[in-house]
């Protein structure tokens, strides 16, 4: 056993002890209730597995009926998905675990049949151009429709509804997903953002919405039990194309960010290679851990060996894992251990039912 790994040393978070480093990054699944878009007894079984985790962060979860993208995906904004979340808290925390849950808006990534034949919401009517996943199957994503003042107004409300709601269902805090071409990237996105309002243009301007809502839920939660998402070096995904103000826009959101006792701003690292764009930053965590002052958490393509030494070299202080996590549900064990790690089945990630979920098996050894 190693126990000297930094991804196994404690970390005071807030007011919160995480027992490692190991966190577990929100993923979605698609295992929902389709009829309420509430958790089942399968997601209490699945983020009880992996309680072992320093943090868990749940998948995405629609803070609105109007936030919606996919099938199959949970809610926190209805009595019936709070009290279904609650089972899973009580779950992980039985278990010694700590769980925050992701706050979630689709925006254009999403279809009107999921609302009713109206058009998704989003800063301006530009088409992603991507694939939304329905009930008939992957279809073309739509013009959207641009939002007024007033459904802004809402949504920043939603938000706080949401959170309110989190906090009822007995988490440990949340995390606003400012990332992967949803809802509040396409504000900081200058293809995406077309507005000449208070909410477009300028960057202070594009950053609006993301800052209004971290005041809004800021009411609800201590700041040290809020974190963010965000992926500065998107390109070319989930509708995202960047732009050379891609980066100053997230030099100056996380740098803003230092005014906030967040619990922790996560990054993600390229999804791609980004080396040949001369405007965007191929080494995240090594940009930003000057830039910010509080706890960094990183996320993309990280192992044990790599997990360790980018906590090791400084450049962040917790580490977020995916697919690990799927097909490990003892990973931080596994890690402790020295152990072999199992594969993940992709053709399982977003099917329904146990298989590919609940029953990858812990370490025997």
């Amino acid at each position: 056993m190693n126990l000297d790994q930094p991804l196994l040393q404690s970390y005071q978070l807030g007011e919160i002890t995480l027992k490692n480093r190991v966190i577990m990054a929100p993923m979605t699944r698609n295992r929902a209730d389709n009829s309420e878009n509430a958790p089942t007894d399968l997601h209490v079984e699945y983020y009880r597995q992996r309680s072992g985790s320093g943090l868990i962060i749940t998948e995405g979860s629609q803070v609105s009926k109007r936030a919606v993208g996919y099938i199959n995906t949970p809610g926190i904004y209805t009595s019936t998905q709070t009290e279904a979340w609650g089972k899973v808290t009580k779950a992980v925390h039985e278990e010694g675990g700590k769980i925050f849950i992701q706050l979630w808006h689709c925006g254009r990534i999403s279809h009107s049949k999921f609302h009713n034949g109206d058009k998704p919401l989003a800063p301006s009517t530009v088409n992603a151009n991507e694939k939304v996943f329905t009930e008939d199957g992957f279809e073309d994503s739509e013009e959207p429709k641009d939002m007024s003042l007033a459904e802004i107004k809402e949504t920043v409300l939603e938000f706080k509804t949401a959170a309110q709601n989190a906090k009822k269902a007995g988490f440990d805090g949340i995390e606003i997903h400012s990332s992967n071409g949803y809802l509040i990237h396409q504000f900081f996105n200058s293809n995406s953002n077309k507005r000449n309002d208070d909410y477009g243009g300028s960057i202070p301007n594009k950053a609006r919405f993301f800052f209004e809502i971290i005041e809004a839920v800021s009411e609800v939660w201590q700041e040290n039990k809020i974190g963010v998402r965000l992926n500065p070096s998107l390109h070319n995904a989930f509708g995202i194309i960047a732009t050379e103000d891609s980066i100053p826009t997230f030099d100056y959101i996380i740098e803003k960010l230092n005014a906030y006792d967040l619990a922790y701003v996560h990054l993600s690292e390229p999804f791609t290679d980004v080396s040949a764009i001369p405007f965007l930053e191929p080494e995240i965590a090594k940009h930003y851990r000057p830039i910010y002052k509080g706890t960094l958490m990183i996320n993309g393509g990280f192992d044990q060996e790599k997990g360790n030494k980018i906590i090791e070299n400084g450049n962040a202080d917790l580490v977020s894992f995916a697919k690990l996590f799927i097909s490990n549900p003892d990973l931080p064990e596994r890690f402790e251990k020295n152990a072999p790690l199992a594969e993940w089945n992709e053709d399982t990630f977003y099917t329904p039912g146990k298989k590919g979920y609940t029953d990858y098996p812990r370490y025997k050894g």
